[in-house]
């Protein structure tokens, strides 16, 4: 089978091998599964170059979420052979993978592979996000980052709960398609003042809440945009520098700063609150109340040109390994 493997950190383009290896076979616990597609998420690159907060033993496999069918149950109750299943793992760029079939979501009937493959990090975030960050009807939320695919489900799932956004992007043409998603505000800030834009539309009061994806200046800018006691929650490093943090504007607005992974998020719900998650997200992607895009697909033997499609500036979905 092919699999995508890479033998030291570094930019995917450079290290990334697809290597022939045999189907694997699983353990006690575990299903095997034929990987039928997989995304790209900004936690795949930064895997791969070392710089996430898993790191990889060598030689390693890349790729943390899929969509495939089970080929072998191996017993295990719940699942049987052409089961279609939702997953995150180590090694879902590959045709086969084994996984614990206690971390197996079933996929939806009728939901396509499209959606189903990347119905799981970016949804669940999102949701988790929003869910930490506890805004109310009419409250103010800032999204760096804007047209991410990330973002886009930000912004349905708080229009859905009332919660008013605004968002920044760098190019002219996202935004239309960000304002028809419900947002409500978009600065282009290749050409506005975001802090002088966030200060006119609420009246000086500012935001309640900014989900930075993207640190640096603009991460920094976007602080100074928070209202009195408001939070900053920060998932993502896009521009690969940390935030210079005003301790002057921490201290006298009392604002506070904190990160956001996935994986701690989840550790800390009960199987029930995982459970309510999972529906939630799952059936809002199914009645399609929640949209995901998909703008190029290509086989996993084509894995360095999906990865510079991914990389290509103003990119409007998903790319995906099919």
């Amino acid at each position: 089978m092919k699999k995508v493997i890479f033998h030291e950190a570094g930019m995917p383009a450079e290290v990334l091998r697809v290597e022939e290896v045999d189907i694997p076979s699983p353990r006690e616990g575990e299903v095997l599964i034929r990987v039928t597609a997989r995304n790209i998420n900004p936690a795949d690159i930064m895997f791969i170059r070392g710089m996430y907060g898993l790191q990889p033993r060598f030689p390693s496999p890349a790729g943390f979420e899929a969509v495939g069918v089970i080929e072998d149950s191996n017993g295990n109750s719940g699942f049987m052979k052409g089961d279609r299943v939702i997953f995150s793992g180590i090694g879902t760029w590959a045709e086969y993978i084994c996984l614990p079939a206690d971390q197996l979501i079933p996929a939806p009937q009728g939901m396509s592979d499209d959606v189903a493959c990347q119905a799981f990090i970016n949804p669940m975030t999102a949701y988790g996000m929003l869910d930490r960050a506890q805004l109310g009807e009419g409250d103010w939320l800032l999204l760096t980052a804007g047209a991410s695919a990330f973002s886009k489900l930000v912004i349905q799932m708080a229009k859905k709960r009332g919660i008013r956004v605004l968002c920044t992007v760098r190019r002219d043409e996202q935004i239309q398609s960000l304002v028809a998603l419900g947002a409500e505000v978009v600065v282009n800030t290749e050409r506005e003042k975001l802090a002088a834009r966030v200060s006119e539309v609420t009246d000086k009061a500012g935001v309640a809440v900014v989900f930075d994806a993207v640190g640096g200046t603009l991460g920094a800018e976007a602080l100074t945009c928070l209202r009195a006691k408001g939070r900053m929650i920060v998932y993502g490093l896009l521009s690969l520098k940390s935030i210079p943090l005003n301790s002057g504007l921490l201290i006298f607005k009392d604002l506070k700063v904190e990160g956001f992974w996935l994986t701690s998020y989840l550790a800390e719900l009960d199987a029930a609150a995982r459970m309510k998650a999972f529906r939630e997200v799952l059936t809002s992607l199914g009645k399609a109340e929640v949209r995901v895009d998909v703008a190029e697909r290509y086989p996993i033997e084509r894995v360095i040109d999906a990865i510079a499609a991914f990389e290509k500036p103003g990119r409007s979905g998903k790319i995906l390994l099919v």
